[in-house]
């Protein structure tokens, strides 16, 4: 399976341009070159595709568990069996390295086809009795036609996270995945195609989000919204689709603190940390952007963790020996550099990196940013409150638990936290008191596809994985039976 120069939108079943006929340049972040171009769609096409899952839903949604399972279970084999095709195509359009694609992204799409695909003929309702009255059971069936919009930063990745629990739990959808990392959704449209899914089930929709993206949300015929990329869309979305009361599942930014203690296993920690700030140049919404240290142990941090920063090797995405690749594109790219140089304005000292790197041969005219780690910045300032997404981390010592704690709490986000102590009760009072949808202690990125996954505050509304996608997909009724 390999990609075109021209995608194509995935509408009952077919491979077709937009409706327009117009197309939108697709650039390879690391040459800084256009290589392919995909459909400039609009609501015609959303249109279109609405209507092909609306008709697709009723045999869909009354196959049996049994045969989705089969179906989607053939999905995730097709993508195990070209799996490089996948990453090579992921590195391609994101500028990640492929090793991440190979190790992280493309397995992890595997195996949330696989993972939801078995976990819907496993799904169980509840059952209540009345004792000598009645007994109730809850039915829990698909809503209809939902709508899954996913982000750049883990294509592949979070685009199946959305699409796998809405289809195995008998919706059909209409999708759009970001425009600018688009090739392995297409790609995935060819696998649906040869697994045998029936026409207009998965219709995936490319373009931009105020064509595509809106017209989705705003359809009368679309139930549901689940939605992954930053606040301010977030908002948006919510401010159309609450009052046409749909369901919605809101995955926006965050700000996570990485709090570290003095009694920490130091060498793992560090490991780990320069992981967590620094995958997939940081663009990755659980990153630890702020680093708090306890401040026995700052100076002895900042060397340590400042000297590895330096020897991340940033370069050529598909290069064995590359740490980072490029950014996304040369907006975000323009982005992350104006809020460095916020940094600076706040007072905050750049200590390493930060810097727009010059490459040669055919990644020249690529995006490439040195990682930067900021001291001296206050917890109120720009630079420790907003998203930078952004290979860019800052680092504050801290002396007391209870200091620690209004730091890491101290901002609109909640998404994630990470603790570093080896005290138990210490790590257990961080976790209840850290307001964050998901607490790691002593690890980063340790996911139970099981477990719930979601925000607090501005990072976000509802919860995916495991059963909670299961039930955000469907509706509950209750059935009360007196006897």
């Amino acid at each position: 399976m390999t990609p075109d120069k021209y995608i194509k939108n995935y509408i009952n079943g077919a491979l077709i341009p937009a409706s327009s006929g117009d197309y939108i340049d697709n650039i390879n972040p690391a040459a800084g070159k256009v290589y392919s171009h995909l459909p400039d769609s609009d609501a015609e096409d959303v249109q279109i595709a609405v209507e092909a899952a609306e008709r697709a839903f009723p045999e869909w949604s009354k196959m049996g568990a049994q045969k989705r399972f089969r179906i989607l279970n053939r999905v995730a084999d097709i993508i195990e069996q070209n799996l490089e095709s996948f990453a090579h195509a992921e590195s391609v359009d994101s500028g990640k390295p492929v090793a991440m694609s190979r190790s992280v992204d493309i397995p992890r799409a595997h195996d949330n086809i696989q993972f939801f695909a078995t976990a819907i003929i496993h799904y169980a309702s509840e059952a209540h009795h009345m004792e000598g009255t009645a007994f109730n059971f809850t039915l829990r069936q698909p809503i209809g036609v939902v709508g899954c919009i996913s982000p750049w930063n883990l294509p592949l990745y979070l685009f199946t996270w959305k699409i796998a629990p809405a289809l195995a739990a008998g919706n059909t959808v209409v999708a759009k995945p970001s425009e600018i990392t688009p090739m392995t959704a297409y790609m995935l449209s060819k696998a649906c195609s040869e697994a045998g899914m029936p026409p207009g089930v998965l219709n995936v929709v490319h373009g931009l989000g105020p064509k595509v993206g809106q017209a989705i949300v705003e359809h009368p015929k679309v139930k549901a919204i689940s939605f992954t990329g930053g606040t301010n869309t977030g908002k948006k979305i919510a401010a159309i689709a609450a009052p046409m009361f749909k369901k919605l599942s809101l995955e926006l930014g965050g700000k996570n603190p990485n709090i570290i203690f003095e009694d920490c296993d130091f060498d793992q920690m560090i490991v780990d940390t320069l992981r967590s700030s620094f995958s997939n140049n940081g663009q990755i919404c659980l990153c630890g952007s702020r680093i708090y240290i306890q401040r026995s142990i700052y100076e002895k941090f900042k060397d340590e963790f400042v000297k590895r920063t330096q020897f991340l090797k940033v370069g050529d995405p598909f290069s064995s020996v590359t740490d980072l690749g490029s950014l996304v594109s040369k907006a975000h790219k323009e982005k992350v550099m104006s809020c460095l140089a916020l940094a600076e304005v706040e007072g905050g000292k750049i200590l390493c990196g930060g810097k727009s790197l010059e490459m040669k041969g055919e990644i020249k005219e690529g995006y490439f940013l040195s990682p930067a780690v900021i001291e001296g910045l206050p917890p109120n300032c720009r630079t420790n409150q907003e998203e930078i997404f952004g290979p860019v981390v800052t680092i504050t010592p801290f002396d007391t638990e209870e200091e620690a704690l209004e730091m890491a709490n101290g901002t609109n986000y909640g998404l994630s936290a990470t603790v570093w102590t080896k005290d138990v009760a210490k790590a257990n009072r961080m976790a209840e008191k850290l307001q964050a949808g998901i607490v790691w202690v002593n690890c980063w990125l340790l996911r139970d596809l099981r477990t719930p996954f979601g925000g607090m505050k501005s990072s976000g509304v509802g919860r995916e994985g495991g059963l909670e996608a299961l039930r955000f997909f469907t509706e509950a009724k209750n059935v009360c039976q007196k006897y």
